[in-house]
C-alpha cells in the first residue's frame, strides 16, 4: 500500500473510535479511475479537507492535498 500512486476527490469525510481509545479518520475518495477507496488520514489533514477537495498519493508518501 506504501507504493500506491493515485489522485481523486474527497466525497465524504469520517471518524469513530473503533476500538473506544483511538480516533480514526478516514475519508472516501472517488479515485480517477472511477473507483473509490476509503484512505486513513492524518489529523491535520483531516481537519483540512473538505468534500470535493482533491488528494494525491505518491509512492513511499502520505496523501496530501493537491
Amino acid at each position: 500500500m506504501a507504493e500506491e500512486t493515485w489522485e481523486g476527490v474527497v466525497e465524504k469525510k469520517r471518524r469513530a473510535a473503533f476500538d473506544g481509545a483511538n480516533m480514526y479518520r478516514r475519508v472516501v475518495v472517488r479515485l480517477d479511475d472511477g473507483s473509490t477507496s476509503k484512505v486513513r488520514v492524518s489529523r491535520e489533514l483531516w481537519n483540512d479537507l473538505d468534500v470535493g477537495d482533491r488528494l494525491v498519493k505518491e509512492a513511499g508518501a502520505d496523501p496530501r492535498r493537491a
